[in-house]
């Protein structure tokens, strides 16, 4: 497999809005100055916007077949038809008509592999980067983003939208880096408006600094910023509940157009909410559509979550475009494995994490490209289950490639709480699929 450098500029400058709220802290300044330096040690001081990353995590198993790698005809082929896409020799499953209108704005890869079969266990693998390790918990991709390029904001910059079994988490970085979780978007965020009268509040809140500081004597110094949080949490929704930032959230004062064009359900409301909190200044957006996990009736459960993502992700991608987005805002789609060649008896696909599709789309990433391929005849050997998959990658390797377009530095090690060094990746950058 070829490797890639670095082609997604690594820095992140900060807005000329969030500057303007920051004020001229040292604190802001040497972050700013961080990432200049570690972007001058790569050769890339280019001028550019933050890099974010949206993440559409289509949780229990996609099946490849009817999605991303039709193979119609065939004995694996099922009931899926092949239609072609914006990209030349290009085919994917009719299931995603919109969808295949805009393949020429990203890249396909058909050849993830991995060694998890298990949802929970293949979920922490994708999410992470890393198999379950019962002595620590990994961070997630939104998580190490947000700690490389720490940046002020009065709402969180991690959100998981429609969360279901494995919302993103901070690991080892700390609970401060989990994601914020939200539901379905046509809601208001909840507990942001006191249900008491302001001064009232206001005097608890002066209540509740008293005791907090009465607490923290002869206590560690480290006490919030390590390890209880408390205080810290409460500034953050403090000034959560009186930000206007908090207005990235809603949805109702799209068009009616806008709403139709994402479809008028939750996953829908939350990509549409996705596009909005990017340009509010969030770093990473997680976006959830459960429902793929289909042992039974395969075809029809497919394509009816693909009736969802198709809309949801041809508008998302549309919109990205349309606002000057999608050049610093990586997509990623996909989930935690793919489902079996053959069909069972009950007509369902069961689980198969030995050559699966992800979709990624912006922010370095090769228009148009395809990489990697399954057989349209799998031998289907278990002894040798990747020799049905062309240029397969491993999940390491495709999150060292989503790290390396956003800027981070997917090579260094980090240090664990309790002194361990860490890689951020043990993966290498696919760079057939960088632009």
């Amino acid at each position: 497999m070829s490797h890639h450098d670095l082609l997604c500029d690594p820095h992140a400058h900060l807005s000329r809005r969030t500057l303007l709220g920051a004020g001229a802290g040292g604190a802001m300044l040497s972050t700013i100055a961080h990432q200049l330096a570690w972007a001058d040690a790569v050769g890339a001081t280019e001028t550019s916007r933050p890099k974010n990353v949206i993440l559409l995590w289509l949780e229990g198993g996609p099946s490849q077949l009817e999605t991303f790698d039709p193979h119609p005809g065939s004995s694996i082929g099922g009931e899926v038809k092949a239609i072609p896409t914006s990209v030349p020799d290009l085919q994917i499953a009719d299931t995603l008509p919109r969808v295949a209108e805009k393949m020429h704005l990203g890249s396909l890869i058909r050849s993830v592999t991995s060694k998890e079969g298990d949802h929970q266990r293949a979920i922490y693998n994708i999410k992470s980067g890393y198999r379950p390790d019962p002595t620590l918990v990994h961070p997630s991709i939104g998580s190490i983003l947000c700690h490389e390029f720490p940046e002020q904001l009065d709402i969180p910059r991690h959100i998981s939208i429609l969360p279901q079994n494995a919302p993103a988490r901070g690991g080892y970085l700390g609970p401060v880096y989990d994601a914020f979780k939200i539901g379905d978007p046509q809601n208001p965020v909840p507990d942001l408006k006191s249900p008491i009268a302001e001064d009232r509040f206001e005097r608890r809140m002066k209540d509740l600094q008293w005791l907090e500081g009465r607490f923290r004597q002869q206590r560690l110094r480290d006490l919030d910023q390590n390890r209880t949080l408390h205080q810290s949490s409460t500034d953050a929704a403090l000034r959560m509940m009186s930000s206007e930032q908090v207005s990235a959230f809603d949805v109702s004062n799209e068009s009616k157009e806008t709403l139709e064009q994402f479809g008028q359900t939750p996953f829908g409301r939350g990509c549409l909410a996705a596009t909005r909190l990017i340009g509010a200044g969030v770093r990473c957006v997680e976006v959830t559509l459960g429902g793929w996990d289909s042992h039974i009736t395969n075809h029809s459960l497919q394509s009816a979550r693909c009736e969802i993502l198709d809309a949801a992700l041809a508008a998302l991608l549309d919109r990205l475009v349309e606002q000057d987005l999608l050049e610093t805002t990586l997509v990623v789609c996909g989930g935690e494995f793919g489902r079996t060649p053959q069909i069972n008896p009950a007509e369902g696909r069961d689980h198969w994490p030995h050559g699966f599709s992800t979709f990624l789309a912006g922010c370095g990433i090769r228009k148009g490209g395809v990489y990697g391929a399954t057989a349209a005849d799998p031998k289907l050997d278990p002894d040798k289950p990747l020799a049905d998959v062309g240029n397969p990658i491993t999940i390491g390797d495709l999150h060292a490639t989503i790290l390396s377009t956003l800027g981070v530095p997917y090579h260094e090690e980090r240090q664990t709480p309790i002194g361990r060094p860490l890689k951020i990746s043990e993966g290498e950058p696919v760079g057939a699929v960088l632009a």
